[in-house]
C-alpha cells in the first residue's frame, strides 16, 4: 500500500451536508469519504492505494477535479484498489454531490 497526501486550491463548496461516503473498495474501484475541512479555499486529499508509483497521475486527476469543481473546505479520504482515472473522477463527483446534499 502507498499513502499519498495532496492539497489543492479550490473554490469553496456552496452547501455543506453531512459527511458523504461513495463507492466500494474492491478490484478496480475505490471508496471516497468527504467531510468538512479546515481551509475554506482548499481541499486536502489523502489516498491509500494498492497501485504504487502513480503519484503524478493522482496529482493530475485530483488537481483537475479541484480546479473544475468547488471543493474548498473539504477533506477527502480515498481508499483505492486500482481504479482508473475515469472511475476516480466519477466517484469524486458522486461523493461531492452527496456531500452537498444532492446525491441520488
Amino acid at each position: 500500500m502507498e499513502t499519498l497526501d495532496f492539497r489543492f486550491a479550490s473554490k469553496p463548496v456552496s452547501r455543506v451536508a453531512d459527511p458523504a461516503l461513495c463507492g466500494v473498495v474492491g478490484s478496480g474501484n475505490l471508496e471516497i469519504l468527504i467531510k468538512t475541512g479546515g481551509e475554506l479555499a482548499a481541499c486536502r486529499v489523502s489516498i491509500k492505494t494498492s497501485a504504487r508509483g502513480f503519484g503524478d497521475t493522482w496529482q493530475a486527476v485530483l488537481g483537475s477535479f479541484a480546479a473544475g469543481h468547488a471543493a474548498g473546505g473539504t477533506e477527502i479520504a480515498i481508499n483505492d484498489m486500482g481504479a482508473t482515472p475515469a472511475v476516480v473522477t466519477l466517484r469524486l463527483a458522486q461523493a461531492l454531490a452527496e456531500y452537498q446534499g444532492g446525491g441520488q
